[in-house]
């Protein structure tokens, strides 16, 4: 059995499901994007451990957008040995709800967050706790596992019942998805590879709906290529107050 072929042609086709099922909530995650933007309100976006990858791909990114800022905290970053620890951490009570105080999030803005179960508890009060502020969460999930695991919130609600708006990535139970004769576990997670092509392709069409609008959408390009640097200072001059990653 070719693994590569098939573990690509598994992923592939959880996308080409994504693009018929998941199209209106996409539609409603990018036209969020383009009102808060015009509105002149911020966008943030988080995770925790192997879902926060996406948060930091989201930001000061090529082709993406420039006023996307990442939401980070000590110990869910994956940044933290033992690695185990990582797990613990995302099951503190209230620690959610702090990070979220201690963010510019304000009322008016948009947060996108992943997790695969959302079930824990630091998830589910980060997604509450925005939205108290009145913030509008995208919640990005994993509908075949959240609606069969219990949360571990004491509201007992997981992330997409706090959620203005949830995706599904259409993964399989528990995220890992390959069968391999001779290992009892499944093999292989799908959730970064297609959680980043979905929240990419809300990216592209926000920007598209603003600039339909006909202002420019604030897009990074490489700095490897020429005239990149000074492309990408004066989007991050122009975004300056909306942009929180600039260490001012």
């Amino acid at each position: 059995m070719d693994y590569i072929s098939e573990y690509i042609d598994h992923v592939t086709d959880i996308l080409q499901n994504a693009k018929t099922s998941q199209h209106e909530a996409l539609t409603r995650a990018a036209e969020l994007l383009r009102d808060v933007t015009l509105a002149g309100g911020n966008i943030f976006a988080f995770g925790c451990s192997h879902a926060g990858l996406l948060a930091l791909e989201l930001y000061y990114r090529t082709g993406g957008m420039a006023n996307i800022n990442p939401i980070r905290a000590p110990g869910l970053n994956l940044d933290v040995d033992p690695a185990t620890l990582t797990s613990q951490m995302e099951r503190l009570d209230k620690y959610g709800g702090y990070i979220i105080d201690a963010s510019p999030l304000k009322s008016g803005d948009a947060i996108i967050i992943h997790s695969v179960s959302g079930r824990n508890t630091v998830t589910v009060d980060a997604a509450a706790r925005a939205r108290e502020k009145g913030a509008k969460v995208v919640a990005l999930t994993n509908m075949a596992t959240t609606t069969r695991v219990p949360s571990r919130h004491p509201s007992g609600l997981n992330l997409y019942q706090c959620a203005d708006i949830v995706i599904d990535n259409g993964g399989d139970f528990g995220d890992s998805s390959m069968l391999v004769p001779g290992i009892p576990e499944k093999v292989g997670p799908t959730s970064t590879a297609v959680g980043a092509a979905m929240l990419y392709a809300v990216v592209v069409q926000a920007a598209a709906l603003i600039a339909q609008t006909g202002r420019i959408p604030p897009v990074f390009v490489s700095a490897n290529v020429e005239g990149g640097d000074a492309h990408n200072a004066a989007m991050l001059g122009a975004y300056k107050d909306h942009i929180f990653y600039m260490g001012h």
